[in-house]
């Protein structure tokens, strides 16, 4: 199957107002970052708000969600969402779903829904998916599905565009590799283009990052980790290189504190 060229995401939530978020959304494009992705969170101001004005703020920039949890909306409320925002922008959005985190059984109730169980999440996956594509017509919604286990992997080679490999930190290169190709197994003759998030950009890891991934930069470097890039351009790029020739990623994301550091990398690579 012929390789995919790179693009790269920035993963960023406007918590810090709008200016400061249009900011990153308008710095992201001048960087030659292809998406604005922003994450699903009752703590912070809800995606369809923020990628809203997101694209209207930039010219060719892309916005994405990483990812619309499922248990926060019906299937039905998140096709809408979703759609609405490939009208109002243009095409320039990606819907990016997920089953959602544990923390967001706590979210779910705030909202009055059920958190339910990891089938039912999946489930409302695949219909939000569907309704998406119905409310689509003859348009089409790039669909990430964000695949941390079997059946995910399984769901997100019979419907998404792109799939996201989720799971821990300290997934081995051999195991990653292994996913990809559940995933392939799934898809058949379907295309797929393959991303990934990287956590940390170089060794230091910032306090609210640890606590998201419960291991220091230590742990991550002897562990070969995925979710972490180090090194100069030169080798951060050849990383990456690696990564698509053994994984088949093709599009990586990083964390909005690395968006500057990153940035070579990106200016490097795009579109090759």
């Amino acid at each position: 199957m012929p390789q995919k060229a790179f693009r790269f995401g920035v993963v960023a939530g406007a918590t810090e107002g709008g200016a400061k978020w249009l900011s990153t959304a308008r710095r992201a494009e001048e960087l030659g970052y292809s998406t604005l992705l922003c994450p699903d969170n009752l703590n912070m101001p809800t995606p369809t708000a923020a990628l809203a004005a997101a694209a209207a703020a930039t010219t060719e920039l892309r916005v994405g969600s990483f990812v619309l949890a499922s248990p926060l909306r019906t299937a039905r409320a998140a096709a809408w969402e979703a759609h609405s925002l490939t009208v109002v922008t243009s095409g320039r959005f990606e819907l990016g779903l997920g089953t959602g985190r544990p923390e967001m059984r706590q979210q779910a109730g705030e909202l009055g829904l059920p958190y339910g169980s990891g089938q039912e999440r999946l489930d409302a996956i695949s219909e939000t998916v569907d309704h998406v594509r119905r409310l689509d017509g003859d348009g089409h919604t790039p669909v990430m599905i964000a695949a941390g286990g079997p059946k995910a992997r399984r769901l997100a080679g019979l419907k998404a565009d792109i799939v996201t490999m989720a799971g821990g930190v300290l997934t081995t290169r051999e195991e990653m590799t292994g996913h990809v190709e559940e995933v392939r197994s799934a898809a058949g003759d379907r295309e797929i283009e393959f991303a990934m998030n990287i956590w940390v950009v170089g060794t230091e890891v910032p306090p609210w990052i640890r606590g998201f991934i419960g291991v220091d930069a230590e742990t991550l470097i002897e562990h070969d980790s995925l979710g972490l890039l180090r090194g100069d351009v030169d080798e951060m790029a050849a990383e990456l290189e690696r990564r698509r020739d053994e994984q088949g990623v093709s599009y990586f994301s990083v964390n909005g504190a690395f968006l500057e550091e990153f940035a070579p990398v990106v200016a490097r690579l795009s579109g090759k």
